[in-house]
């Protein structure tokens, strides 16, 4: 019976792919205000980011018959440029978080396991592990060519807590019990890394079928239809708003404790960008329209601020992290490193992956050549080139997510048995 439902659910998908096809929220994108591409770097604004990652773009959706990995190609250490200069020692926590999931799997259990027996080693032990392990690969488009977009995302820090006041009246939501999940490639493998969202509901004419989940505006509707979902309450709408776009963050309570908060599940509507809205509106111009700007336009039209918020339909839900963690879950499972963690395609490149980026800081055309490792996704991040890069948590690694908008070359390190599929 499940499996049939499932397939059901699969047509479903199909008529309704823009509204609900999805993969996990993840953090920040640049605004669909401003142009997108892989080619020469602008200078960006809007980073509201159009990020929310979750919602897959009909016009960007990976064509199917690309085996994973393809656009990989072999490459040589001399083809990197900066590998050597760059502060190899920093990467190696980040690496380890990878190694502590990656090892349960064939193609990683060798390197991992060389690298459990290294303690503390330094940049020429960790120079010389990576280039008699791994083998390097250029990543590339589906044209052929090596550049693409660099953009960048961050842990927001809120305050909350955990009871409804009038200083905390905004709540952050679990996961409702009646949201349904449908992994489309468990039914057809085609459709690997494709999910649909929507809820159950029957009658005695049609009997079962799945409908479109709440939007934001009926979520935020009163009565509240989702009351006694409520995981903390919040003093900032539009903070909660960004947290929605992030994924993930620090909430803190007025006792001093910091809860970590991550993605637990989208109610599969599409993501609407509310700074590129408001530029169409004439009410912020580009360079007004960053994540700062919002805001500042926020505080300034209350009045307008929660019909401009559910103009964007997509909502997502938390759950609390376990406490004392070093940063943010990834898509990987494990906590991510202020930069030195990416966001990938993983239909491009293995996630756990180190790889080497090379790009320039936000705004700016001062060189950013660092080795980095692949520990999360994004249902925005797609392509053979293009990552987004964790700059951490709090108001400056804001800013800096905020700005970027870069074009850079990626080339990823693989094992030396690495099998391709």
């Amino acid at each position: 019976m499940l499996k049939t439902m499932n397939k059901y659910l699969v047509l479903f998908c199909v008529i309704l792919l823009t509204a609900s096809c999805a993969t996990r929220n993840v953090k920040s994108e640049v605004s669909q205000a401003v142009k997108t591409c892989d080619c020469a770097q602008q200078t960006a604004s809007i980073q509201e980011p159009d990020s929310q990652k979750q919602n897959v773009d009909t016009k960007t959706v990976t064509p199917i018959n690309i085996t994973d990995y393809a656009l990989l190609k072999s490459a040589s250490w001399s083809d990197i440029d900066g590998f050597s200069e760059d502060d190899l020692t920093a990467v190696w926590p980040a690496w380890m978080q990878s190694c502590s999931t990656l090892i349960n799997k064939p193609q990683w259990q060798t390197t991992c396991g060389v690298a459990k027996t290294l303690k503390n080693p330094n940049k020429q032990a960790v120079l010389a592990y990576f280039t008699q392990n791994f083998n390097v690969y250029s990543a590339t488009n589906q044209d052929g060519t090596n550049m693409g977009m660099i953009t960048g995302y961050y842990e927001p820090m809120l305050k909350g807590s955990r009871t409804k006041s009038s200083q905390y009246p905004y709540p952050l939501y679990r996961q409702p019990n009646d949201l349904v999940t449908v992994e489309l490639g468990d039914v057809y493998p085609e459709l690997k890394n494709k999910r649909v969202r929507g809820k159950l509901v029957s009658n005695k004419q049609e009997g079962q079928k799945i409908v479109p989940y709440l939007t934001r505006a009926e979520i935020e509707s009163m009565p509240a239809p989702l009351a006694g979902s409520e995981l903390l309450w919040i003093n900032d709408i539009i903070d909660g708003f960004f947290l929605q776009i992030q994924g993930s963050g620090l909430v803190k309570l007025d006792s001093g404790e910091n809860v970590h908060v991550g993605y637990a599940n989208q109610n599969g509507q599409t993501y609407n960008s509310i700074g590129r809205l408001l530029v169409d509106r004439g009410e912020l111009t580009l360079d007004q329209a960053s994540m700062l700007g919002i805001k500042n336009w926020a505080s300034n039209n209350m009045a307008k601020l929660r019909d401009l918020l559910n103009s964007n339909p997509s909502y997502v839900f938390f759950r609390e992290l376990p406490a004392g963690l070093s940063g943010p879950l990834g898509a990987l499972g494990v906590p991510i490193s202020a930069e030195r963690s990416v966001a990938i395609d993983p239909k491009f490149i293995p996630l756990g992956a180190p790889l080497f980026l090379s790009t320039t800081q936000p705004n700016s055309a001062i060189p950013l050549k660092r080795l980095m490792v692949a520990q999360d996704t994004g249902g925005a991040i797609k392509g053979g080139v293009r990552a987004d890069l964790f700059w951490g948590a709090g108001d400056i690694a804001g800013k800096q997510a905020g700005a970027m908008k870069q074009v850079g070359k990626i080339w990823v390190l693989l094992p030396k048995d690495f099998q391709f599929p």
